[in-house]
């Protein structure tokens, strides 16, 4: 598939004008405990920080109890996914790797014992990422794009899918400056390119390879903005795309909303994001967005609705 024909919509396969549906390498993945088949899935991968100061819920889920509590309830709402994370993105206080396992593993373990949900990490450390997939994840969700090089090893040594994200700073660094690109999404392109080559020069097979774009990561609000009008470009690389939208800045100044006030254009992005061809969407609310998600599915024709007695 090209590019140009991914910007149409219009490919072999799309249901609709103005729908992509991507042209993936292995559309059909056993991850974890679950199968998908990304040609009529749109999985929703659900968020829980042990982190005091994460950018949306400001520590809620930090105590252990808190966050192996929001895990099952996110499975329980009918989340694909629980992305468990211990260290955020942005710039702050550094926190020693024996720490971050600490946060993470404990909530690993439990949530492997009382669900099947597939289970991620959030995390750039390849330490990190072996003693979560020890405990039971099997996906590594790596915002710096393999930025260490044992990541990859790791992951290869293993049965788990990386997600390989789009960024530029360093680890819990600022940029010197504000993010600048000639062409933002031609730039995203080339650099999830060039990490997806290193991850299959490691040793990791395609079919357990996902990228993300890497929304508002080391962006503005205008350039994140186009990055998402054109992220068919994206999803031409073959590999399933992940859209990490929720409750994001980009959302809250497009739109004048606040942190707390942006579920609906949360939504709204999501579900742009399908229709462009991304098939995980990333998000905080779960139970609204599994409810988009499979509606999203439903009008493709993908599933059947649970009851159609409407005018019957």
């Amino acid at each position: 598939m090209t590019t140009e024909g991914a910007a149409t919509g219009l490919q072999a396969g799309s249901t609709a004008p103005g729908w992509v549906v991507p042209d993936l390498r292995h559309p059909v993945r056993t991850i974890g405990r679950r199968s998908f088949d990304f040609d009529h899935r749109i999985a929703v991968m659900a968020i829980v920080n042990r982190t005091p100061d994460s950018f949306h819920d400001r520590g809620a889920t930090f105590e252990l109890d808190r966050a192996v509590a929001a895990a099952v309830r996110a499975a329980e709402q009918g989340a694909d996914w629980v992305d468990i994370g211990g260290v955020k993105f942005a710039p702050g206080p550094e926190l020693p790797a024996a720490d971050e396992v600490d946060r993470v593993v404990p909530v690993v373990q439990q949530l492997a014992h009382e669900s099947d949900v597939t289970i991620s990490v959030d995390t750039f450390r390849p330490e990190v990422a072996a003693a979560a997939i020890a405990a039971g994840a099997s996906v590594v969700n790596d915002t710096t794009g393999l930025s260490d090089p044992r990541m990859a090893a790791v992951v290869a040594d293993s049965e788990a899918t990386i997600v390989i994200t789009h960024s530029l700073a360093e680890p819990r660094r600022a940029l010197a400056a504000p993010p600048h690109y000639d062409d933002v999404t031609a730039s995203v392109v080339g650099f999830l390119r060039e990490r997806v080559d290193r991850a299959l020069a490691a040793g990791i097979p395609e079919e357990r390879i996902v990228v993300d774009p890497g929304h508002d990561l080391n962006k503005n609000t205008v350039q994140t903005l186009e990055l998402t009008r054109r992220l068919p470009e994206v999803v031409a690389l073959g590999y399933p795309v992940l859209a990490a939208v929720s409750n994001k800045d980009f959302v809250g100044e497009s739109l004048g909303r606040l942190r707390g006030e942006r579920l609906s254009g949360s939504l709204a992005v999501a579900t742009v994001s399908a229709m462009l061809g991304a098939r995980i969407v990333r998000m905080h609310d779960v139970a609204e967005s599994v409810d988009a998600m499979r509606m999203v599915e439903a009008t493709l024709g993908w599933r059947d609705p649970v009851e159609a007695r409407h005018n019957t």
